[in-house]
């Protein structure tokens, strides 16, 4: 599901705030920047708010932020929602004990880390990134939680880019997103 754009001018807002740099990191990808939303402080706070009105009712005690910039955007929803914030970070970056899940690529694989402990069997989580290009990330973390009997809620990002199809991957798990990509 995505926000509707002629349901909330905030929307606009935000879409307009998105700075998109053709060829970066390489010919023929359309990059999209959210360094631009974050200059602008209504745009970023419209987007905290979007999230938080959706989230707010949901019993959610976990905002897990996958890195680098779900990170930006999972704290304050977090607080906003009275959940826990849960740092989903690439490998050796967390000290002390950690769970893995080693995802797909285009190009190779990576893995993601969470604190063992951070998260209880039963909670129920949100899992927050800016963007979802094919779903390989967000399903690491879905995978990651699931392991230790955390109830996946939903996924939220700012951007969806709908061609890569990564919504497709997610099977069953709910994805919300502001902008289309």
């Amino acid at each position: 599901m995505a926000a509707k754009d002629g349901d909330d001018t905030r929307i606009a807002r935000i879409s307009s705030a998105i700075r998109v740099i053709p060829d970066f990191p390489k010919p023929g990808i359309l990059f999209q920047d959210i360094t631009t939303l974050l200059l602008d402080p209504r745009a970023f706070r419209d987007s905290i708010d979007l999230f938080v009105e959706r989230y707010k009712d949901k019993n959610i005690s976990v905002v897990a932020g996958i890195e680098a910039r779900g990170f930006i955007f999972g704290p304050p929803i977090a607080l906003a929602i009275g959940a826990k914030f849960v740092p989903m970070r690439k490998p050796k970056k967390l000290p002390g004990e950690v769970i893995s899940e080693e995802y797909s690529l285009e190009y190779g694989t990576d893995v993601m880390e969470m604190h063992v402990g951070a998260v209880q069997a039963g909670e129920r989580a949100l899992i927050v990134d800016d963007l979802i290009a094919t779903g390989g990330t967000l399903c690491a973390a879905i995978r990651l939680l699931e392991r230790v009997g955390v109830d996946v809620v939903e996924c939220a990002c700012v951007i969806e880019l709908p061609e890569l199809k990564g919504r497709d991957r997610l099977g069953d798990k709910p994805l919300f997103v502001l902008i289309n990509g």
